[in-house]
């Protein structure tokens, strides 16, 4: 739950910062993904280009101090988009508004935003590739 939240927690005196630092996720068609996702979050990704992969990355503050992690839709052969797999929770101001841009830009949506109790409120969706993915809101 940390991680969903953007908190820590001390533990026998000390601090466990968010473990997560990176996460990639699969996408078949990576201009759909991409547009998918910029539409839905109202960003820029950034495109690069690897190896093996192509990538389009999230906007991210290197070195920040901020908790949260850095991330890309990835496309590569050996990765398949999925409905059961990790599902990757996105901040946002109310979950509601990226809910509706879910469905205007091609996407499903699972369960429409309820409360997690003094967590706040999450919404379970679908994106344009068939990935599960979450939303969080405070509000």
């Amino acid at each position: 739950m940390c991680a969903i939240l953007g908190v820590s927690k001390i533990l026998g005196g000390y601090e466990m910062k968010n473990m997560v630092c990176w996460f990639e996720i699969p996408v078949a068609d990576m201009e759909r993904a991409v547009k998918f996702y910029e539409r839905v979050f109202q960003v820029k990704l950034s495109p690069l280009s690897m190896p093996g992969m192509d990538m389009s990355v999230f906007p991210h503050e290197m070195g920040s101090k901020e908790y949260g992690a850095a991330g890309a839709l990835v496309k590569r052969q050996c990765y398949t988009p999925s409905a059961t797999g990790t599902i990757v929770y996105f901040s946002c101001e109310d979950c509601k508004m990226e809910e509706a841009r879910v469905l205007e830009a091609g996407g499903k949506v699972f369960h429409s935003k309820f409360a997690i109790g003094e967590n706040g409120f999450i919404a379970i969706c679908q994106d344009s590739e068939g990935n599960t993915i979450g939303l969080h809101s405070r509000a």
